[in-house]
């Protein structure tokens, strides 16, 4: 008989739409384990899902398994049965295990030894009579952020189970959860097709769905979106902005989605774009069109899920809706410019940054002394830099008590920038306020300008520090302050040439919380603190694709500046690409003097007791420890890993010509203090041992 599809809908209420579309990528794999699990034959597994439904549509299903039988060999006979012939724990507990009766474990010659043997027998069984509890697992099998229950249901789900259709060919397979009832009846769009549709079989279900104005896949609904977009753009001259974690929501809140234009009153464009922006896509999931040059049109776009016959209705009530937010908008930001951006400063004493680690205008405090660090640091800001950096300083979290960001918090730190201008604060000074928080994503920019640059990072690391000093580090599944974010931010900016010492800065940091009272073990907390960025840095060049060997043996010379290590890692990986078979050999040569060298023996020679191999390695060995000392002088790594390089073939001539462990003990001695002085010149470099190992 020919196999069948199989057809499962879980029809709800309206999903969270993150939520939903993690569901939908999860959902093949948890049917494919679970049926797996039950031994049910299958093909692909195709996944669908809108705001209202799950589907997984599985195709080539049997309606019998195949019958199997499986053979397992077991302990000898002689440990199995007792002297009666009666079973022993050890063929009790076998036979227990595979599921079988001790009784019919089975006695089999092999070589002259005879074990027991059980024969498991699955005979065939009907699919859709597994395929109930199947499908009820795959229900309760599904993650969810947050569930519910309800009416007087015990059972929990991300939204009210309103529906199941469960068939296997033509077949209903009986199902059952929070009082929904499987069957071959599905529902269409809420509004446009609500009435329930019956269908004759489980191939039919898509087709089913997009016959009641419902597009059960993410991606056709996106194209959808996106095409009807651009048809909006070419007949008005306009462009969207489509930011995709918008778009991901949109998607998933709409089950046949129309594109629609709306408008707001141009009055509204005196307020800065960026907080009207916020209100259409962060408020309303709007996607705002702007002008050729760039600058916001007055018009924007509506993705409805509603009936097209009533798109002006629906426009009309979307912009009223859009309205009252941007007459809030224009209130709160014509009564925040009504003061000067610095006399909101003293308000932040109101504002709890962290209950042990006080108030924003304490932090504030603190971020004004670090930038100043950050201002001594520099030896190529201007004084004109460093004066924008302290009073930008000064003024970036002010903004965070008036009424526009409290209202919408995402514009935080872009709207201190357009009150920093209006109260005649340099531009320097603006852009820092706004730039500060940067990056504030994976994939965003570093702040532009010395001033933002030094509040970012000061702002970042007075967080990082305060939270590792009251024992708030983040942890693997844990992270709420997002530090980790933060610290990528700092090792970006070092990396990028900010003229700072992060180890000194992070001292800096700590002493700024100690001077505020706070009470801590100060050694403890700067070394858990430049390990967490250490570790950072590890993952950053890994994700690169620097090396991991190239990155520990630069760690093992105790480097733990970012930007140091960044460079040097970047440079050994470079040098070894380019000259494999040389960096090989030193690396090995390395290995084989680390090994042989003894600490305690020192490394002052006996130049009169060389032979012509000691003699010229003890020479090399004086130039390379020079070259490579004035290379780091300059910052030169790439010349430094070269001066290691010469060193090669006098290592290599010195283990070709002279036995080490000599029998006489001077000459053993002086040969090992010649090795010591030979790894010695690496160990501000890198420990190329670490490089042989991966070999």
């Amino acid at each position: 008989m020919a196999n069948k599809t199989l057809a499962f809908e879980i029809g709800t209420e309206e999903l969270p739409a993150f939520a939903l579309h993690a569901a939908t990528e999860k959902l093949p794999e948890l049917v494919a384990s679970l049926m797996d699990a039950a031994k049910i034959p299958h093909a692909g597994i195709e996944a669908y899902s809108t705001p209202r439904r799950l589907i997984a549509i599985v195709h080539d299903v049997p309606e019998k398994t195949e019958a199997s039988e499986e053979t397992f060999r077991g302990p000898a006979a002689e440990i199995a049965f007792d002297a009666e012939g009666k079973p022993t724990k050890a063929a009790l507990g076998f036979a227990r295990g595979k599921g079988v009766d001790a009784s019919a474990l089975e006695r089999r010659d092999e070589n002259g030894v005879e074990y027991v043997y059980a024969v498991k027998t699955t005979p065939s069984l009907d699919v859709a009579g597994l395929l109930s509890d199947v499908l009820h697992e795959v229900i309760t099998g599904i993650a969810w952020p947050k569930s519910q229950r309800w009416a007087a249901y015990r059972e929990q789900f991300s939204r009210p189970v309103r529906w199941i259709v469960a068939l296997l060919g033509d077949a209903v397979v009986p199902l059952s959860f929070a009082g929904a009832e499987s069957g071959r009846t599905t529902y269409g769009h809420r509004f446009l097709a609500p009435a329930g549709i019956e269908f004759a079989c489980a191939d039919d279900l898509v087709e089913t769905l997009c016959g009641a104005f419902v597009v059960p896949s993410e991606a056709e609904r996106e194209a959808s979106i996106r095409s009807q977009v651009q048809a909006v753009e070419e007949a008005t001259g306009l462009t969207a902005d489509l930011p995709a974690r918008t778009m991901a929501e949109v998607v998933n809140l709409t089950e046949y989605p129309t594109v629609m234009v709306g408008g707001f009153d141009e009055l509204f464009l005196k307020v800065p774009k960026e907080i009207i922006v916020d209100a259409m896509l962060v408020h309303q999931r709007y996607f705002p069109l702007f002008n050729a040059d760039g600058t916001l049109a007055n018009k924007f776009l509506i993705t409805s899920n509603g009936n097209p016959k009533f798109e002006a209705n629906i426009v009309d009530g979307n912009e009223r809706v859009v309205a009252a937010r941007l007459y809030d908008a224009k209130f709160f930001y014509d009564e925040d410019l009504k003061r000067p951006l610095e006399a909101y400063v003293p308000d932040l004493k109101h504002v709890v940054f962290q209950e042990k680690l006080g108030s924003t205008f304490a932090k504030t405090v603190r971020i004004e002394r670090l930038a100043s660090f950050v201002c001594d640091s520099s030896s190529t800001a201007t004084d004109q830099e460093k004066a924008d950096a302290r009073r930008a300083a000064f003024l970036c979290k002010a903004d965070l008590v008036t009424g526009a960001v409290v209202e919408f918090t995402s514009v935080q730190g872009i709207m201190g920038s357009y009150y920093a201008k209006a109260a005649g604060e340099t531009d320097e000074v603006a852009r820092a306020i706004a730039d500060h928080y940067r990056p504030r994503f994976s994939g965003d920019g570093l702040p532009q300008g010395f001033a933002g640059r030094a509040v970012a990072f000061a702002d970042k690391l007075d967080t990082i520090c305060g939270l590792f000093a009251i024992d708030q580090a983040p942890t693997g599944s844990s992270d709420p302050f997002a530090l980790r974010r933060s610290a990528i931010g700092i090792v970006g900016l070092l990396n990028d040439g900010l003229e700072v010492s992060l180890g000194a800065a992070v001292d800096a940091a700590l002493a700024s919380y100690e001077t505020d009272g706070l009470v801590f073990d100060r050694i403890e907390v700067a070394e858990a603190v430049v390990d967490f960025f250490v570790t950072r840095t590890k993952v950053i060049l890994r994700d690169e694709g620097v090396s991991a060997d190239a990155i520990d043996a630069v760690l093992a010379a105790r480097v733990v500046e970012p930007a140091t290590i960044a460079k040097r890692a970047r440079a050994l990986d470079m040098q070894r690409a380019a000259e494999p078979e040389a960096f090989e050999d030193l690396a090995i040569a390395f290995a084989r003097a680390n090994n042989l060298r003894d600490a305690a023996a020192g490394d002052v020679c006996d130049e009169e007791a060389f032979n012509d191999a000691e003699r010229t390695l003890f020479a090399a060995t004086a130039r390379a420890r020079a070259d490579v000392a004035a290379a780091l002088d300059d910052d030169d790594f790439a010349q430094a890993l070269t001066s290691l390089a010469a060193l090669r073939r006098p290592i290599d001539a010195f283990f070709t010509d002279v036995m080490v462990m000599d029998e006489d003990p001077d000459v053993r001695r002086n040969r090992i203090r010649l090795l010591n002085r030979f790894v010695g010149v690496f160990s501000d470099v890198a420990d190329f041992g670490l490089l042989a190992k991966t070999k």
